[in-house]
């Protein structure tokens, strides 16, 4: 009984798996960004952003790079968000170089340690300054686990945790920027093939890093949709994303297999930043608060047959284990 059981587990995973991958090389791919974009309107883009104050994390190198690129070059002032010094500070004179702007300001912060997160929200209070534009995109997929001193699975203390603390910690700030602050969180297609668990960080023995990281990603979507029900009356809009298939930094060190099968297909880091950008620029009334985007529109949370749909009830518990979790 037990065998087939976890026989029929294994199947399910399988289709699941299976279903993403159909779904993700039909529409994440470049050559559907670019299918997509015919439906763009240029003037979308075309907004500036001159006094809007903006925080992008994992901003040195990839998705988080050309976000904080683009909305440097519309006259944001933007901090990026980097753990390590050196990279973070080539990131900085290379956008300052190619925006001419010289309102962006690098913050060292590591987003898998509560405490880095902690002091940096606190240099961000005492400036007594609004924050527009949070942008919740640095993301990690460790196929090893790790924990880090605070005692999480890396994985979990960066795409949830993380996630969580540092937008919790920054909603004094963004309430100073109402009605006009948002919330961008940059999730991934990856979480179609993965429903919200009620337990969230895996065991040594059964540890996968991609599966883990799809289970964060599922997180945040439904993270975002339970901070839009509890902030809605407050002028903060709450969006989450994903940028398709896009060739970084962290999918070739991390799914080298996954780059090499796709060779030619993957995304420019620009093209998956674009819905980022476009969600920073627009006008609230033209989005949804709670909402999944991609390529500038709404997209579903769930894939039919999928098995997700209903695990988002799992998410006032979990909300009170990650503010346990991170002290807050």
């Amino acid at each position: 009984m037990i065998i087939r059981l976890l026989y029929f587990e294994n199947l399910v995973k399988a289709w699941r798996v299976a279903l993403f991958g159909i779904y993700g090389f039909r529409n994440f791919t470049t050559q559907s960004f670019m299918e997509h974009s015919k439906k763009f309107k240029e003037q979308d883009m075309e907004i500036r952003m001159e006094g809007k104050n903006c925080v992008v994390t994992g901003a040195n190198s990839g998705i988080g790079f050309a976000t904080a690129a683009g909305l440097a070059s519309r006259g944001a002032t933007v901090r990026l968000v980097c753990r390590n010094q050196e990279r973070g500070e080539a990131a900085l004179s290379r956008i300052k170089s190619s925006t001419g702007n010289p309102n962006v300001f690098l913050e060292i912060c590591d987003l898998s340690s509560m405490s880095d997160i902690k002091s940096f929200a606190s240099r961000i209070s005492s400036r007594d300054e609004p924050i527009h534009v949070l942008v919740n995109n640095a993301g990690l997929v460790n196929n090893d686990r790790v924990i880090t001193p605070e005692g999480l699975e890396m994985n979990f203390a960066v795409n949830s945790v993380g996630t969580f603390a540092m937008t919790e910690l920054m909603l004094p700030s963004l309430k100073k920027a109402a009605p006009d602050a948002r919330v961008i969180t940059v999730s991934s297609g990856g979480m179609y093939s993965a429903p919200l668990p009620k337990d969230f960080q895996s065991d040594e023995r059964n540890f996968n890093g991609a599966l883990q990281y799809a289970r964060d990603k599922r997180l945040q979507v439904a993270l975002t949709e339970r901070w839009a029900e509890l902030h809605g009356e407050e002028g903060i809009g709450f969006y989450s994303m994903h940028p398709g298939w896009a060739d970084t930094p962290g999918v070739a060190t991390s799914l080298p297999g996954f780059r090499q099968r796709l060779t030619g297909k993957l995304r420019t880091t620009e093209e998956g930043a674009d819905t980022v950008i476009w969600l920073a620029l627009q006008p609230k009334e033209k989005l949804t608060s709670g909402a999944f985007y991609f390529d500038r529109a709404e997209a579903p949370k769930h894939l039919p047959l999928a098995g997700t749909a209903g695990s988002h009830a799992n998410i006032v518990s979990l909300v009170e284990s990650l503010r346990s979790l991170s002290n807050l």
